[in-house]
Protein backbone atom coordinates (compact mmCIF):
# COMPACT_ATOMS: atom_id res chain seq x y z
CA UNK A 1 0.00 0.00 0.00
CA UNK A 2 1.52 3.33 -1.36
CA UNK A 3 1.47 6.55 0.84
CA UNK A 4 -1.43 7.89 -0.79
CA UNK A 5 -3.26 5.18 -0.18
CA UNK A 6 -1.94 4.72 3.44
CA UNK A 7 -3.07 8.57 4.07
CA UNK A 8 -6.58 7.93 2.52
CA UNK A 9 -7.48 4.69 4.56
CA UNK A 10 -6.45 6.64 7.66
CA UNK A 11 -8.85 9.32 6.45
CA UNK A 12 -11.57 7.17 5.78
CA UNK A 13 -11.24 5.43 9.16
CA UNK A 14 -12.04 8.48 10.93
CA UNK A 15 -16.11 9.59 11.51
CA UNK A 16 -15.01 12.90 12.77
CA UNK A 17 -12.28 15.64 11.51
CA UNK A 18 -13.22 15.31 7.87
CA UNK A 19 -14.59 18.74 7.84
CA UNK A 20 -11.30 20.79 8.11
CA UNK A 21 -10.35 24.50 7.73
CA UNK A 22 -8.74 23.89 4.82
CA UNK A 23 -12.31 22.00 3.17
CA UNK A 24 -14.11 25.65 4.55
CA UNK A 25 -11.94 27.64 2.98
CA UNK A 26 -11.41 26.10 -0.07
CA UNK A 27 -15.40 26.15 -0.17
CA UNK A 28 -15.57 29.79 0.66
CA UNK A 29 -13.24 30.85 -1.93
CA UNK A 30 -14.96 28.78 -4.27
CA UNK A 31 -18.39 30.58 -3.43
CA UNK A 32 -16.97 34.01 -3.94
CA UNK A 33 -15.34 33.26 -7.21
CA UNK A 34 -18.51 31.79 -8.67
CA UNK A 35 -20.35 34.88 -6.97
CA UNK A 36 -18.09 37.52 -8.80
CA UNK A 37 -17.88 35.92 -11.95
CA UNK A 38 -21.51 35.58 -11.60
CA UNK A 39 -21.74 39.31 -11.67
CA UNK A 40 -19.31 39.96 -14.36
CA UNK A 41 -21.33 37.48 -16.30
CA UNK A 42 -24.68 39.37 -15.72
CA UNK A 43 -22.99 42.79 -16.77
CA UNK A 44 -21.75 41.89 -19.98
CA UNK A 45 -23.78 41.99 -22.76
CA UNK A 46 -25.45 44.67 -25.41
CA UNK A 47 -27.35 46.34 -22.87
CA UNK A 48 -24.32 47.77 -21.01
CA UNK A 49 -24.60 48.42 -17.33
CA UNK A 50 -21.73 48.82 -14.32
CA UNK A 51 -20.84 46.01 -12.21
CA UNK A 52 -22.21 48.03 -9.50
CA UNK A 53 -25.46 48.40 -11.27
CA UNK A 54 -25.61 44.64 -12.00
CA UNK A 55 -24.92 43.31 -8.20
CA UNK A 56 -27.74 46.08 -7.13
CA UNK A 57 -30.35 44.53 -9.33
CA UNK A 58 -29.16 40.91 -8.70
CA UNK A 59 -30.27 41.41 -4.78
CA UNK A 60 -33.20 43.88 -5.49
CA UNK A 61 -35.99 42.61 -2.73
CA UNK A 62 -38.70 43.70 -5.45
CA UNK A 63 -37.02 40.74 -7.29
CA UNK A 64 -36.02 38.31 -4.99
CA UNK A 65 -38.92 38.33 -2.58
CA UNK A 66 -41.79 38.63 -5.05
CA UNK A 67 -43.74 34.81 -5.52
CA UNK A 68 -44.80 35.83 -8.46
CA UNK A 69 -41.55 36.35 -9.92
CA UNK A 70 -40.12 32.87 -9.23
CA UNK A 71 -43.57 31.39 -10.33
CA UNK A 72 -42.67 32.56 -13.75
CA UNK A 73 -39.10 31.55 -13.39
CA UNK A 74 -39.16 27.92 -11.81
CA UNK A 75 -42.97 26.96 -12.64
CA UNK A 76 -43.01 28.84 -16.35
CA UNK A 77 -45.83 30.67 -14.77
CA UNK A 78 -46.47 34.64 -15.75
CA UNK A 79 -43.77 37.07 -15.35
CA UNK A 80 -45.25 40.35 -13.54
CA UNK A 81 -43.91 43.73 -15.39
CA UNK A 82 -40.59 44.85 -14.90
CA UNK A 83 -38.35 47.09 -15.92
CA UNK A 84 -36.12 46.85 -18.63
CA UNK A 85 -32.53 46.45 -16.66
CA UNK A 86 -34.77 43.89 -14.16
CA UNK A 87 -35.80 42.05 -17.27
CA UNK A 88 -32.46 41.21 -18.85
CA UNK A 89 -30.62 40.93 -15.68
CA UNK A 90 -33.04 38.20 -14.62
CA UNK A 91 -34.89 37.09 -17.61
CA UNK A 92 -32.28 36.75 -20.02
CA UNK A 93 -28.52 36.65 -17.95
CA UNK A 94 -28.87 35.27 -14.81
CA UNK A 95 -30.49 31.92 -15.83
CA UNK A 96 -26.92 31.16 -17.98
CA UNK A 97 -25.39 31.59 -14.25
CA UNK A 98 -27.46 29.17 -12.79
CA UNK A 99 -27.46 26.85 -15.60
CA UNK A 100 -23.72 26.92 -14.96
CA UNK A 101 -23.75 26.55 -11.58
CA UNK A 102 -25.91 23.61 -12.02
CA UNK A 103 -23.67 21.73 -14.68
CA UNK A 104 -20.60 22.62 -13.09
CA UNK A 105 -21.41 20.97 -10.05
CA UNK A 106 -23.12 17.89 -11.70
CA UNK A 107 -20.45 17.08 -13.96
CA UNK A 108 -17.46 17.34 -11.62
CA UNK A 109 -19.69 14.98 -9.11
CA UNK A 110 -20.24 13.12 -11.45
CA UNK A 111 -16.53 12.68 -12.91
CA UNK A 112 -15.63 12.41 -9.20
CA UNK A 113 -18.10 9.29 -8.81
CA UNK A 114 -16.78 7.86 -11.44
CA UNK A 115 -13.40 8.01 -10.49
CA UNK A 116 -14.39 5.98 -7.13
CA UNK A 117 -16.72 3.56 -8.83
CA UNK A 118 -13.82 2.21 -11.58
CA UNK A 119 -10.70 2.50 -8.93
CA UNK A 120 -9.56 4.89 -12.06
CA UNK A 121 -8.54 8.15 -11.83
CA UNK A 122 -8.93 8.45 -15.63
CA UNK A 123 -12.58 8.20 -15.46
CA UNK A 124 -15.17 10.64 -16.39
CA UNK A 125 -18.12 10.94 -18.13
CA UNK A 126 -16.41 11.95 -20.85
CA UNK A 127 -13.53 9.38 -20.96
CA UNK A 128 -15.98 6.36 -20.49
CA UNK A 129 -18.32 7.44 -23.18
CA UNK A 130 -21.11 8.43 -21.36
CA UNK A 131 -21.14 11.86 -22.15
CA UNK A 132 -20.81 10.95 -26.03
CA UNK A 133 -23.93 8.56 -25.52
CA UNK A 134 -25.89 11.15 -23.44
CA UNK A 135 -24.98 13.30 -26.22
CA UNK A 136 -26.38 11.39 -29.28
CA UNK A 137 -29.61 10.85 -27.21
CA UNK A 138 -29.67 14.69 -26.83
CA UNK A 139 -28.88 15.34 -29.96
CA UNK A 140 -31.38 13.11 -31.54
CA UNK A 141 -33.73 14.56 -29.59
CA UNK A 142 -33.16 18.19 -30.93
CA UNK A 143 -32.85 17.26 -34.24
CA UNK A 144 -35.28 14.44 -35.32
CA UNK A 145 -37.45 14.04 -32.28
CA UNK A 146 -38.11 18.02 -30.72
CA UNK A 147 -41.11 17.22 -29.71
CA UNK A 148 -39.34 15.05 -27.05
CA UNK A 149 -37.49 18.09 -25.46
CA UNK A 150 -39.24 18.83 -22.13
CA UNK A 151 -37.86 15.18 -21.28
CA UNK A 152 -34.32 15.68 -21.98
CA UNK A 153 -32.59 14.36 -18.60
CA UNK A 154 -34.59 11.62 -18.66
CA UNK A 155 -33.23 10.67 -22.80
CA UNK A 156 -30.19 11.80 -22.04
CA UNK A 157 -30.01 9.67 -18.82
CA UNK A 158 -30.69 6.73 -20.94
CA UNK A 159 -28.00 7.20 -23.74
CA UNK A 160 -25.41 8.17 -21.15
CA UNK A 161 -26.44 4.42 -19.10
CA UNK A 162 -26.28 2.69 -22.42
CA UNK A 163 -23.23 4.00 -23.39
CA UNK A 164 -22.15 3.27 -19.92
CA UNK A 165 -23.18 -0.52 -20.52
CA UNK A 166 -21.60 -0.81 -23.65
CA UNK A 167 -18.35 0.25 -21.96
CA UNK A 168 -18.32 -2.28 -19.04
CA UNK A 169 -19.77 -5.13 -21.90
CA UNK A 170 -16.71 -4.24 -24.09
CA UNK A 171 -13.82 -3.96 -20.77
CA UNK A 172 -14.96 -7.10 -19.00
CA UNK A 173 -12.95 -10.25 -19.11
CA UNK A 174 -13.51 -12.01 -15.51
CA UNK A 175 -13.63 -8.24 -14.31
CA UNK A 176 -11.95 -4.79 -15.45
CA UNK A 177 -9.59 -2.90 -14.84
CA UNK A 178 -8.50 0.81 -15.05
CA UNK A 179 -6.92 0.51 -18.64
CA UNK A 180 -9.76 -1.89 -20.21
CA UNK A 181 -12.22 0.91 -18.94
CA UNK A 182 -10.45 3.43 -20.63
CA UNK A 183 -10.06 1.58 -23.88
CA UNK A 184 -13.48 0.61 -23.79
CA UNK A 185 -14.77 4.43 -23.36
CA UNK A 186 -12.58 5.52 -26.16
CA UNK A 187 -13.84 2.98 -28.70
CA UNK A 188 -17.96 3.32 -27.57
CA UNK A 189 -16.66 7.57 -27.50
CA UNK A 190 -15.82 7.53 -31.09
CA UNK A 191 -18.81 5.37 -31.66
CA UNK A 192 -21.27 8.00 -30.49
CA UNK A 193 -19.14 10.50 -31.99
CA UNK A 194 -19.68 9.41 -35.28
CA UNK A 195 -23.27 8.80 -34.87
CA UNK A 196 -23.63 12.28 -33.37
CA UNK A 197 -22.20 13.44 -36.98
CA UNK A 198 -24.19 11.46 -39.08
CA UNK A 199 -27.30 12.90 -37.49
CA UNK A 200 -26.61 16.37 -39.12
CA UNK A 201 -27.94 14.61 -42.78
CA UNK A 202 -31.38 14.48 -41.20
CA UNK A 203 -31.69 18.48 -40.18
CA UNK A 204 -33.40 20.83 -42.71
CA UNK A 205 -33.15 23.69 -40.67
CA UNK A 206 -29.69 25.65 -40.69
CA UNK A 207 -30.58 27.34 -37.15
CA UNK A 208 -30.91 23.94 -35.55
CA UNK A 209 -27.76 22.84 -37.22
CA UNK A 210 -25.66 26.01 -36.23
CA UNK A 211 -27.25 25.36 -32.54
CA UNK A 212 -26.25 21.41 -32.70
CA UNK A 213 -22.77 22.39 -33.14
CA UNK A 214 -22.36 24.62 -30.26
CA UNK A 215 -24.24 22.16 -28.11
CA UNK A 216 -21.72 19.48 -29.16
CA UNK A 217 -18.89 21.61 -28.11
CA UNK A 218 -20.48 22.91 -24.89
CA UNK A 219 -22.00 25.72 -24.57
CA UNK A 220 -24.42 28.32 -22.55
CA UNK A 221 -25.27 30.71 -25.06
CA UNK A 222 -29.17 30.70 -25.12
CA UNK A 223 -29.99 29.22 -22.01
CA UNK A 224 -32.93 30.81 -19.96
CA UNK A 225 -35.26 29.37 -17.03
CA UNK A 226 -36.99 26.80 -19.42
CA UNK A 227 -33.33 25.14 -18.86
CA UNK A 228 -33.47 25.73 -15.29
CA UNK A 229 -36.65 24.31 -15.03
CA UNK A 230 -35.46 21.00 -17.06
CA UNK A 231 -32.11 20.18 -15.18
CA UNK A 232 -32.61 21.62 -11.60
CA UNK A 233 -34.81 18.31 -10.19
CA UNK A 234 -32.50 15.68 -11.73
CA UNK A 235 -29.44 17.30 -10.00
CA UNK A 236 -30.81 17.92 -7.01
CA UNK A 237 -31.38 14.19 -6.39
CA UNK A 238 -27.87 13.37 -8.33
CA UNK A 239 -26.41 16.07 -5.63
CA UNK A 240 -28.55 14.55 -2.72
CA UNK A 241 -27.51 10.98 -3.11
CA UNK A 242 -23.55 11.50 -4.36
CA UNK A 243 -23.22 13.78 -0.59
CA UNK A 244 -24.81 10.55 1.14
CA UNK A 245 -23.01 7.79 -0.72
CA UNK A 246 -19.48 9.78 0.10
CA UNK A 247 -18.92 6.82 2.81
CA UNK A 248 -19.06 4.07 0.46
CA UNK A 249 -16.96 5.71 -2.41
CA UNK A 250 -14.73 5.50 0.58
CA UNK A 251 -14.80 2.01 1.24
CA UNK A 252 -15.30 1.36 -2.24
CA UNK A 253 -12.17 2.68 -3.09
CA UNK A 254 -10.61 -0.15 -0.22
CA UNK A 255 -11.17 -2.40 -2.93
CA UNK A 256 -13.31 -5.07 -3.68
CA UNK A 257 -12.52 -7.83 -1.14
CA UNK A 258 -11.81 -5.03 1.92
CA UNK A 259 -15.35 -3.73 1.22
CA UNK A 260 -16.90 -7.11 0.73
CA UNK A 261 -15.59 -8.13 4.43
CA UNK A 262 -16.93 -4.67 5.65
CA UNK A 263 -20.29 -6.14 4.47
CA UNK A 264 -21.29 -4.21 1.25
CA UNK A 265 -22.86 -5.71 -1.52
CA UNK A 266 -19.69 -4.18 -4.30
CA UNK A 267 -21.31 -4.76 -7.29
CA UNK A 268 -25.04 -3.42 -6.08
CA UNK A 269 -23.66 -0.20 -4.68
CA UNK A 270 -21.11 0.46 -7.33
CA UNK A 271 -24.48 0.12 -9.89
CA UNK A 272 -26.12 2.57 -7.80
CA UNK A 273 -23.30 4.84 -7.44
CA UNK A 274 -22.98 4.53 -11.13
CA UNK A 275 -26.56 5.49 -11.93
CA UNK A 276 -26.10 8.59 -9.65
CA UNK A 277 -23.44 9.72 -11.80
CA UNK A 278 -24.88 9.26 -15.34
CA UNK A 279 -27.79 11.22 -13.53
CA UNK A 280 -25.80 13.84 -12.68
CA UNK A 281 -23.82 13.75 -16.16
CA UNK A 282 -27.03 13.61 -18.39
CA UNK A 283 -28.50 16.74 -15.73
CA UNK A 284 -25.78 19.09 -17.34
CA UNK A 285 -25.22 17.56 -20.80
CA UNK A 286 -29.25 18.02 -21.61
CA UNK A 287 -29.12 21.97 -20.85
CA UNK A 288 -25.24 22.65 -21.62
CA UNK A 289 -23.89 20.21 -24.20
CA UNK A 290 -20.67 17.82 -23.66
CA UNK A 291 -18.14 20.05 -22.06
CA UNK A 292 -14.77 18.22 -22.27
CA UNK A 293 -12.62 17.63 -19.64
CA UNK A 294 -14.42 19.18 -16.84
CA UNK A 295 -15.65 16.15 -15.10
CA UNK A 296 -12.43 14.52 -15.49
CA UNK A 297 -10.39 17.40 -13.94
CA UNK A 298 -11.78 18.85 -11.33
CA UNK A 299 -11.95 16.40 -8.70
CA UNK A 300 -8.13 15.89 -9.76
CA UNK A 301 -7.82 19.58 -8.39
CA UNK A 302 -10.30 19.29 -5.35
CA UNK A 303 -8.24 16.05 -4.37
CA UNK A 304 -5.12 18.10 -4.36
CA UNK A 305 -6.06 20.48 -2.15
CA UNK A 306 -8.63 19.54 0.29
CA UNK A 307 -7.90 15.69 0.13
CA UNK A 308 -8.66 12.24 -0.95
CA UNK A 309 -11.72 11.49 1.33
CA UNK A 310 -14.86 11.29 -0.47
CA UNK A 311 -16.81 13.44 2.22
CA UNK A 312 -14.38 16.40 1.05
CA UNK A 313 -14.44 15.48 -2.18
CA UNK A 314 -18.12 15.83 -3.05
CA UNK A 315 -17.99 19.09 -0.70
CA UNK A 316 -14.77 20.49 -2.79
CA UNK A 317 -16.43 19.25 -6.18
CA UNK A 318 -20.69 20.94 -5.31
CA UNK A 319 -18.50 24.32 -4.80
CA UNK A 320 -15.85 24.14 -7.01
CA UNK A 321 -17.27 23.00 -10.31
CA UNK A 322 -19.31 26.03 -10.23
CA UNK A 323 -16.92 28.28 -9.75
CA UNK A 324 -14.94 27.03 -12.67
CA UNK A 325 -18.05 26.57 -15.04
CA UNK A 326 -18.99 29.82 -14.43
CA UNK A 327 -15.39 31.71 -14.37
CA UNK A 328 -14.80 29.42 -18.12
CA UNK A 329 -17.83 30.59 -19.01
CA UNK A 330 -16.95 34.11 -18.72
CA UNK A 331 -14.06 33.86 -20.18
CA UNK A 332 -15.25 32.61 -23.28
CA UNK A 333 -17.47 35.57 -23.64
CA UNK A 334 -14.98 37.83 -23.12
CA UNK A 335 -12.36 36.03 -25.23
CA UNK A 336 -13.56 37.21 -28.52
CA UNK A 337 -15.17 40.33 -27.10
CA UNK A 338 -19.25 40.03 -28.62
CA UNK A 339 -18.45 36.71 -30.12
CA UNK A 340 -19.94 33.87 -28.37
CA UNK A 341 -17.70 31.28 -27.79
CA UNK A 342 -18.77 27.92 -26.72
CA UNK A 343 -17.31 27.18 -23.07
CA UNK A 344 -16.38 23.40 -23.97
CA UNK A 345 -13.74 25.26 -26.19
CA UNK A 346 -12.12 27.03 -22.63
CA UNK A 347 -12.51 24.24 -20.72
CA UNK A 348 -10.85 21.98 -23.10
CA UNK A 349 -8.10 24.34 -23.96
CA UNK A 350 -7.37 24.56 -19.98
CA UNK A 351 -8.38 20.41 -18.82
CA UNK A 352 -6.03 18.98 -21.77
CA UNK A 353 -3.00 20.45 -20.82
CA UNK A 354 -3.53 20.48 -17.28
CA UNK A 355 -4.14 16.49 -17.90
CA UNK A 356 -0.94 15.99 -19.56
CA UNK A 357 0.75 17.76 -16.18
CA UNK A 358 -0.51 15.49 -14.18
CA UNK A 359 0.32 12.34 -16.34
CA UNK A 360 4.06 13.84 -16.13
CA UNK A 361 3.35 14.71 -12.17
CA UNK A 362 2.52 11.06 -11.79
CA UNK A 363 4.69 8.43 -11.74
CA UNK A 364 1.69 6.08 -12.74
CA UNK A 365 -1.60 6.75 -13.91
CA UNK A 366 -4.79 4.36 -13.77
CA UNK A 367 -5.88 2.76 -10.68
CA UNK A 368 -6.63 4.83 -7.56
Amino acid sequence: MNEQQSSAVHARGSSRGWLTSTLVGFCLVSAVLTVVAGIVQVSFGTYSMTIAQAWDTVIDPAVLFNLDVWNAFLLDGELPEMSTRRTVVWNLRVPRVVVGIIAGATLAISGAIFQAVTRNELASPFVLGVSSGAGFAVLATLVVFSGFAPFLPLIAAMGGTLAFLLVYFIAWKGGTSPVRLVLAGVIVNMVFQSLQQGLFFFAEDLGVVQTAIAWTTGSLTGTGWSEVRIAILPAIVAIVFALAGARQLNVLLLGEQTARSLGMRVERVRFLLSAVAILAASAAISVAGIVGFFGLVVPHIVRNIVGSDYRQLMLGCLFAGPALMVTADVGARLALGGAQMPVGVVTGLLGGPYFLYLMRKQQSMGEL
